[in-house]
């Protein structure tokens, strides 16, 4: 995908707030930031996301990892990404008072609109609340300039009343992170089922037994059998264990890594 050039400047802000970026929950949110904006050193992807029904912008590999963490959490039910700090004259002023430049395009130098990566809505008992989270890689904070625009950033939340904190590496369960990849397409029947709902719910019933019935049998094996068995068309049982454990249906310890080639040990003794 051709990159574009992030609208900045007076005119550029105005443009992206008449596009409806940086505003909206859920669904209708809009990130500040597309993937397209902004040029990248590692990865930048987009992913549908299971609690928003939108595709979710994110610019690098840490962000993705914590994308599936909030994706499984069962507190949080949105999560905005590419946020902007606006309006713009706040954190310019934040900025002027602790001394330290504000973030400017390096092409035409003028003040850049700031993001967090993640505002989160958590359930909290009956009641919802927001907070920022921005994810850096540990060793970024040794840096003078990261922790001086981090400090911008503290201070606008904290003008707010908003709860903001810093995730690194170290807080991100990375197995947990890639199991919650591996299922992540596989959550919607109608994203990638061939059968139809009911076809599936019978394969299914074949599948709980043949898993309890196979002891120490590797998942693809179990999945390729019951594929051979009931004539369908290869891989369509392995794809159905991921809708399984993607919906929670059946639970395993999603802090071990689900290896296809390995026995598939289910949380409740079912296998």
């Amino acid at each position: 995908m051709a990159k574009r050039r992030r609208r900045n400047g007076e005119r550029g802000i105005r443009r992206n707030i008449k596009d409806g970026r940086g505003q909206g929950r859920g669904t209708d949110y809009n990130p500040w930031l597309h993937i397209q904006d902004v040029p990248s050193k590692g990865l930048v992807t987009r992913v549908k996301g299971w609690k928003t029904g939108r595709v979710h912008h994110l610019l690098s590999q840490l962000e993705l990892w914590y994308f599936y963490i909030l994706e499984w959490s069962q507190a949080v039910t949105d999560t905005r990404e590419q946020y902007p700090l606006l309006p713009l004259e706040e954190t310019l002023s934040i900025a002027r008072q602790l001394g330290v430049r504000h973030p400017t395009d390096p092409h035409t130098k003028e003040p850049v609109v700031m993001t967090t990566d993640f505002v989160l809505t958590v359930r909290r008992g009956c009641s919802e609340v927001d907070q920022a989270r921005t994810v850096k890689y540990k060793k970024d904070l040794h840096s003078k300039r990261v922790l001086e625009k981090l400090e911008i950033e503290r201070r606008y939340w904290e003008s707010h009343g908003v709860d903001w904190k810093i995730v690194t590496e170290t807080q991100i369960p990375v197995v947990l992170a890639k199991n919650i990849q591996w299922l992540h397409q596989y959550r919607e029947l109608k994203d990638f089922a061939t059968v139809s709902a009911a076809e599936a719910e019978q394969i299914i019933s074949v599948l709980t037994l043949s898993i309890g019935a196979c002891g120490a049998s590797p998942l693809r094996s179990v999945t390729l059998r019951t594929d051979d068995r009931l004539g369908l068309e290869p891989g369509t049982s392995l794809s159905l264990v991921r809708h399984l454990l993607a919906c929670r249906r059946w639970r395993v310890d999603m802090r071990r890594p689900i290896n296809p080639c390995e026995r598939l040990i289910m949380a409740d003794g079912l296998a």
